[in-house]
């Protein structure tokens, strides 16, 4: 696994630029990529994502990528991200349907994935592949919302 060279703030700064400000809600803010980074080295890290897909993939225009459902561009941003996450040492502990909030406020979610990764380290290099960064467009075309938690296990 590559380790990075850069200090938190360029690091941070890299990962903005190739994923986006956050401000859609689409990527974490330079904020959320600090408290990943802010880890100890070699705490694990789970993440417990939650997904809203839109109908129909909303891919910029000067894409030229295919029209399709939110479902079908999920499905091309996991066919990356699966093997990537296992590449780098994570796994998948969940992925399941939503089916609703037992206890707190009523939400409306598609499915839940939750991954455990070794250590920030391994999260890190997901986030700096080359064909994860390419698969990104299809995440974030396909997911009406999300919601990602950052949890100590």
């Amino acid at each position: 696994m590559k380790t990075s060279t850069l200090n938190d703030r360029e690091q941070v700064a890299a990962l903005v630029a190739a994923y986006g400000d956050g401000a859609d809600g689409a990527a974490p803010r330079a904020a959320q990529w600090q408290a990943l980074l802010a880890r100890p080295p070699a705490a694990p890290v789970t993440f417990v994502n939650f997904f809203k897909l839109r109908a129909a993939a909303k891919y910029p225009a000067q894409s030229g990528i295919q029209a399709c459902s939110g479902q079908e561009a999920f499905g091309r941003y996991a066919a990356v991200s699966a093997p990537g996450l296992e590449k780098v040492g994570g796994r998948f502990l969940l992925l399941a349907p939503f089916e609703a909030a037992l206890v707190g406020e009523v939400e409306d979610w598609d499915f839940v994935a939750v991954g455990a990764y070794p250590d920030k380290s391994a999260v890190l290099a997901l986030f700096e592949d080359a064909d994860y960064r390419q698969a990104w467009i299809h995440r974030v075309a396909a997911c009406e919302r999300q919601k990602v938690l950052l949890c100590a296990a």
